[in-house]
């Protein structure tokens, strides 16, 4: 009798417990956080238009333009991060992602942005601060995650977590915190905060980061680079992804879409080095 009962609750686990059963772990999704180049500030081109289906974006806010909802599933045609932003790294991370993983394994992204931000914004215990002297255009935009963009990255990850497994971490952040050399352990901070709220290891959680626009494109932040450099010295299992030769737009501050193409496939590249460690 106590066989069958043990049996009888293993059968139950299995389809009706915990959220460990419930994840597909073909499902693989990835966290996006930063400022506006992971924002998006490209136009979409009408070749950024035809996705795959295996690539997926949950929705962060609620979009009536595209006829999406918070917190549901969509095939990832941009945008991704709100209603009207441009072309993300995130757009052909996932392209590249899911052409060269097995046809039966899907990615999904959650991309959580806001344009002129510092990193502050991201730190769970002290944003308030940041927000209360941010400009107002800057509120606004904060406004659309009912104020708190970390925490509503962290809800959306829930969410996702019950479909899939977090596999990773992009930011591209840094531009308003050029030269700021305690860039480094702020960013480490955010990371921290979203392994405990999400129960993540370090060890099976990267965090990649992208360079800002290069020197080699003029870039007004370039010399941010060589702080982000050092991020690999604060954050173990973090890498850096490199912006050369990526072309930028006439603000030598944000990338064009073909930029942004470039961009997104190496972040993919090195996601998928990193895999098959």
């Amino acid at each position: 009798m106590k066989k069958k009962l043990n049996l009888l609750f293993a059968v139950s686990l299995l389809f009706f417990g915990t959220n460990t059963f419930a994840q597909n772990p073909k499902f693989h999704i990835y966290l996006c956080l930063g400022q506006s180049n992971m924002e998006g500030s490209a136009k979409i081109e009408p070749q950024d238009t035809v996705v795959n289906k295996r690539f997926q974006v949950l929705e962060a806010v609620d979009c009536d333009n595209l006829n999406r909802k918070k917190g549901q599933w969509y095939t990832a045609v941009p945008p991704l991060s709100r209603c009207n932003t441009g072309l993300t790294p995130a757009d052909y991370f996932g392209r590249e992602m899911i052409a060269n993983l097995p046809q039966d394994v899907k990615v999904g992204v959650i991309n959580v942005a806001v344009g002129g931000c510092k990193i502050e914004l991201f730190d769970k215990d002290n944003y308030e601060a940041y927000v209360s002297t941010a400009p107002q255009w800057l509120k606004s935009t904060v406004s659309q995650y009912d104020g708190n963009p970390y925490s509503r990255l962290v809800e959306m990850a829930k969410i996702a977590q019950k479909d899939g497994v977090i596999k990773g971490i992009l930011l591209h952040q840094g531009e308003s915190n050029t030269n700021d050399t305690l860039w480094t352990k702020k960013v480490k901070v955010v990371y921290d905060n979203l392994l405990k709220d999400l129960n993540l290891k370090a060890e099976s959680t990267p965090l990649l980061a992208g360079e800002v626009v290069h020197a080699d494109q003029n870039g007004v932040c370039a010399s941010m680079n060589k702080i982000i450099a050092t991020l690999p010295q604060t954050i173990k299992n973090s890498y850096v992804i490199s912006s050369s030769g990526c072309p930028d737009a006439a603000d030598n501050l944000h990338f064009t879409a073909e930029g942004y193409r470039m961009l997104g496939r190496r972040y993919a590249s090195k996601m998928l080095e990193v895999l098959k460690k």
